[in-house]
């Protein structure tokens, strides 16, 4: 059960205002190791309302490296031939593929597939399969909106997926989930 999650938190609505990263890399279905940054924004302005979600001010993010800065040398290493996960995964890879694509980088070949979708095929009982109800339901706490634990969170998820389906493997688990691999591409 070896994988990494990925979180971000955004600036404002355009997804290349990425404003901070998460990432958890689980080996054995186990938190092996973790790595978050702060992320000045290609435009250094975040929405009032976006700062009452995730707490990050202009004065946090001003003086922190942009994504160019960290993704060869920390975060695609950290990633390495990991598949990725996020919840509501279409947002968290759609920022990747935006900053990747706003400072003109290679996107790579990236697999990824979403919890969210993955929680509701385990759960279909529940109500909601936001993460914050998740965690609730699971007796999981958190801060919410911190992108490295969103991604921890999103992790402890898939790991109790895979002990409920029974799945010793990515693979497994998606198959046993009726899931399928996705792979970033160029927007």
């Amino acid at each position: 059960m070896n994988f990494v999650t990925i979180d971000f938190e955004t600036a404002k609505y355009s997804r290349e205002s990425a404003c901070s990263v998460g990432l958890v890399k689980f080996i054995g279905g186990e938190a092996a190791d973790t790595y978050y940054s702060l992320i000045r924004p290609p435009i250094l302005y975040i929405r009032p309302d976006f700062t009452d979600i995730h707490g990050l001010t202009v004065d946090d993010v001003k003086d922190a490296p942009n994504f160019a800065a960290i993704w060869d040398s920390e975060i695609k290493p950290f990633i390495g031939g990991f598949p990725l996960a996020a919840h509501n995964a279409s947002f968290d890879m759609g920022v990747l593929g935006a900053v990747l694509d706003w400072y003109e980088l290679e996107i790579p070949m990236f697999r990824y597939f979403c919890t969210c979708i993955l929680s509701r095929r385990t759960w279909p009982e529940l109500k909601s399969h936001a993460l914050t109800s998740l965690a609730n339901s699971f007796g999981i706490r958190y801060n919410a909106h911190n992108a490295l634990d969103d991604a921890m969170t999103c992790g402890k998820l898939v790991t109790m997926s895979a002990e409920k389906h029974g799945s010793e493997n990515i693979t497994q688990l998606l198959r046993s989930t009726g899931m399928e691999m996705c792979v970033l591409k160029k927007t």
